[in-house]
């Protein structure tokens, strides 16, 4: 075994450690995955199923956010291996904010349509104008239709503790993480335990590991998207496959809504991932 080789297998195991620390932690029912469809949280949850299986137990609930502005080829993906690893995945929407819309982005939005969880999502963020425009990544759009969204699954489903893909180098918020997250409850915020075990890996310590194991991924990287958000705000800046641009001297979230990216901590104060 090479080097290299030694070095993601470890990383994988330190990842196990974690998952096996959360299923002796929390009951089976009460535990769930956040899947994106990404790099990232596809690793996580073959990951999490290796550990299933070591235990002989099931793979824990998952969700994924359909933000109203989704890659079919995500959606695509999603469906194949939900299929293929017997996944239970349930797809999670803000329909009252999407029905406001008329499921049409750009679409104008006013407050006083929306329903009473809604508005008062709104005023918890602050936001003070009658009205806004339907867009998934705006600071706006963004808390509705995915923090609200997981808030939300968590409540509905019981959840004390969720998986997430989330690694310490991908973004600037993100390099305090700790790999088990608690999360006090207030008001319109469920208390929960986030969990995110392959925090320690790069973005090349992800693709490395993708192709060590014949881990699945979405064929969009293969075009030279880096970084899958809404399909509207993620931009390729590269026409080469995503692993072999230059990884370590350019940003990884480049091609994301910058103004999304500058606001992330205060997004994440308010429960984004």
């Amino acid at each position: 075994m090479s080097n290299k080789d030694e070095i993601l297998e470890k990383k994988v195991n330190d990842s196990k450690k974690v998952i096996n620390e959360a299923f002796d932690r929390f009951p089976l029912e009460n535990l769930a995955i956040t899947w994106t469809g990404g790099k990232d949280s596809t690793l996580t949850l073959w990951i999490i199923r290796q550990v299933c299986q070591e235990r002989g137990i099931k793979v824990p609930k998952c969700m994924t956010i359909d933000e109203g502005d989704p890659f079919p080829e995500i959606e695509k993906f999603l469906k194949e291996w939900s299929t293929k690893w017997n996944i239970d995945l349930e797809i999670c929407r803000n329909e009252d904010v999407l029905k406001a819309a008329n499921y049409k982005l750009g679409a104008t939005v006013k407050v006083k349509d929306l329903n009473e969880r809604n508005q008062a999502e709104i005023k918890r963020i602050g936001y003070e104008e009658d009205e806004f425009p339907f867009e998934a990544e705006s600071y706006v759009g963004n808390h509705l239709m995915k923090t609200v969204v997981l808030n939300q699954f968590i409540e509905r489903n019981n959840i004390k503790a969720i998986f997430q893909g989330l690694r310490w180098d991908e973004q600037p918020a993100r390099r305090k993480d700790e790999y088990f997250n608690f999360r006090e409850g207030g008001e319109l915020t469920p208390a929960h335990t986030r969990i995110c075990p392959i925090l320690h890996f790069t973005e090349r310590d992800v693709w490395d590991t993708i192709f060590k194991y014949n881990i699945p991924f979405c064929e969009l990287y293969k075009q030279g998207y880096r970084s899958l958000g809404a399909k509207t705000t993620s931009k390729k800046l590269s026409d080469i496959p995503a692993w072999e641009q230059d990884l370590e001297h350019t940003g990884e979230r480049d091609g994301r809504r910058q103004d999304k990216e500058k606001a992330m901590e205060k997004l994440r104060k308010l429960g984004y991932m």
